[in-house]
């Protein structure tokens, strides 16, 4: 098996490239480093998990998947699917709910289900990428003011009410920590754009903490006891059947986040620089990464939007760019992690707070909102979920309201109108019925639109109320996209009833799809070869000689050009 590292993505690779990616990846690397600590605190784990998520696993799914520039790591989406994690089941659940979400992320792959993404609705994911950020922001505050005893709850207004009790110990210090830390953050991208933002957000509060009042706030050392120098040693969780049956719900909640944010991130790089990204192949590489990082301690991980993008406006233009990007934070831990024990928990806030800000998409929240649509309405309940009960029932009913609107949007689109011919057997465009223009015993409808489960009633509903006493009848089906087992089956016992008293059922240019529908399911010889045609025109003439011609003597309209004819006794129409 060749080697993935040299495959398809390092085509057209030349010498002046690595440069430019080497940029990227120390670039990234400083980007990542503060975000890597922020995140694992705020899910509740020790910072030094943060890195070593942040080295395997982006040195992972740089190497084996499926997009150029996608560099991987712990990310704000996951921050309350972790922490709840953590506050239910401990941080060994953790590795092992990873664990297991790496293995489905692998079998995501396997099955080819890339594309998944395609399918959820934007009302769905605005709405929990929403709802987590309220979450992260609120999670913060407690770090900002420099609260004192605030502990984590599983529930948001758990979590409220343990900031009110604690407001009095606002720590002055801790606020005037964190105001610079946010100050900053505003005011470098403007000045000088070039800068890495969250490390100077990092590195001046913490010396300005030293300097001027030390042993002030909590930091890093204080709350977590500094990070170790080195990397962890290798260590395979213990996995048994019953913590399987008891993690199988959050792993697949870690995976289905994780394949959604991921290929999300290697969507917006295509965007971006115009390449394609291997969707499956990007799934087997998050399933590797969070495979084998949790038994190094790591924590779940998945694409990162902000950092891919970092990566593409610094200049990269290989995975080597993500592997450089693993390659300096590893270096960085083991030369200067002794040092990041004196920084400040109140300069990581404003930083996460940020994060939050951004990833809230609050312009699209409040367009989708003002729709007043079905949408809307999934946005909404997605959004209240994920803040008050959890991201899982929340993903769950948001996908469940948004099938359902869909689905009635759907049965709404479907149409059935009794129409006359314009011309001799030219029903190229028709008229609706109208008075003295009609035929009591052979009735045409134009039937426009998907016929499957959410509109098959209401076709069979129109079709029983409209033709009434007709003897033959004849379906226009060319506009009828989709043909479902639902559709199928209310079509079949239709046409079953129909024959039972004694009348004919044609259809006219019926396409692919529903034609091998109703070849399969037998309803195509129920209804009879000879009475299937590829066009209006024939199966109205094969129509008219099935009618009764003495009805016609006393027919009061004149709806086809054979109706005096008719009237007359002079009959001569052929099918």
């Amino acid at each position: 098996m060749r080697c993935l590292l040299f495959d398809d993505r390092f085509r057209g690779y030349q010498v002046g490239h690595l440069k430019r990616d080497m940029i990227a990846g120390i670039t990234v690397g400083i980007v990542a480093i503060p975000l890597a600590m922020a995140f694992a605190i705020a899910s509740g784990v020790k910072p030094e998990y943060g890195l070593y998520t942040t080295i395997i696993a982006g040195f992972l799914v740089a190497v084996f998947g499926g997009s150029r520039f996608q560099i991987a790591g712990p990310t704000g989406a996951f921050i309350p699917v972790l922490l709840a994690i953590v506050l239910q089941y401990g941080y060994e659940d953790l590795l092992i709910a990873g664990f297991l979400a790496g293995i489905l992320l692998i079998a995501m792959s396997v099955f080819r289900l890339g594309s998944i993404i395609k399918f959820m609705p934007r009302s769905v994911t605005i709405g929990f990428t929403s709802g987590i950020a309220v979450i992260i922001f609120t999670g913060q505050i407690a770090n900002f003011l420099g609260l004192e005893g605030v502990e984590k709850r599983q529930f948001f207004h758990e979590n409220m009410m343990e900031l009110f009790r604690h407001l009095p110990s606002i720590n002055g210090y801790s606020l005037l920590t964190a105001m610079l830390g946010l100050l900053l953050i505003l005011v470098v991208p403007k000045l000088f754009p070039r800068l890495p933002v969250l490390l100077i957000a990092l590195l001046i509060p913490t010396m300005v903490t030293l300097v001027f009042y030390p042993d002030k706030v909590d930091t890093v050392g204080s709350a977590f006891g500094g990070i170790p120098q080195s990397m962890p040693s290798f260590s395979f969780p213990e996995i048994t059947w019953d913590k399987v049956f008891q993690l199988w719900q959050p792993a697949l909640v870690i995976a289905a986040l994780g394949g959604i944010e991921s290929l999300l991130s290697a969507v917006v790089a295509d965007g971006m620089t115009g390449k394609r990204h291997r969707s499956n192949r990007e799934l087997f590489g998050q399933g590797l990464a969070n495979l084998i990082t949790p038994l190094f301690g790591g924590i779940p991980a998945t694409g990162a939007i902000a950092r891919t993008a970092t990566n593409i406006k610094s200049g990269g233009v290989s995975p080597l760019s993500g592997i450089l990007h693993s390659v300096f934070v590893l270096i960085a831990l083991l030369v200067f992690a002794p040092y990041a024990s004196y920084i400040p928990l109140a300069s990581m806030a404003p930083i996460l707070m940020m994060v939050a800000w951004n990833m809230s998409e609050q312009r699209t929240f409040i367009r989708i909102l003002g729709l007043r649509t079905g949408d809307s309405l999934v946005l909404l309940i997605t959004f209240v979920l994920t803040v008050f009960v959890n991201l899982t029932v929340a993903v769950e009913v948001g996908l469940l309201l948004a099938m359902v609107s869909f689905i009635k949007r759907m049965g709404g689109t479907m149409e059935v109108e009794k129409v006359l011919p314009q011309g001799h057997h030219q029903p190229v465009s028709s008229d609706p019925i109208h008075k003295g223009h009609n035929c009591p015993q052979l009735a045409i409808f134009n039937v426009d639109g998907p016929l499957f489960f959410g509109a098959a009633d209401r076709f069979v509903e129109i079709l029983t109320k409209t033709y009434k006493g007709s003897r033959v009848l004849l379906l226009r089906m060319g506009h009828v996209s989709v043909m479902d087992v639902t559709g199928e089956g209310y079509l079949a016992s239709f046409v079953a009833e129909f024959q039972k008293k004694g009348g004919t059922v044609l259809l006219s240019g019926i396409r692919e799809q529903p034609l091998q529908m109703i070849k399969k399911s037998g309803l195509y010889d129920k209804i009879g070869e000879k009475h299937i045609f590829d066009h209006t025109g024939p199966a109205i003439a094969y129509g008219l000689t099935l009618i009764d011609y003495t009805d016609c003597q006393r027919c009061p309209h004149d709806a086809f050009a054979e109706c005096q004819s008719f009237k007359t006794g002079d009959v001569a129409v052929k099918a």
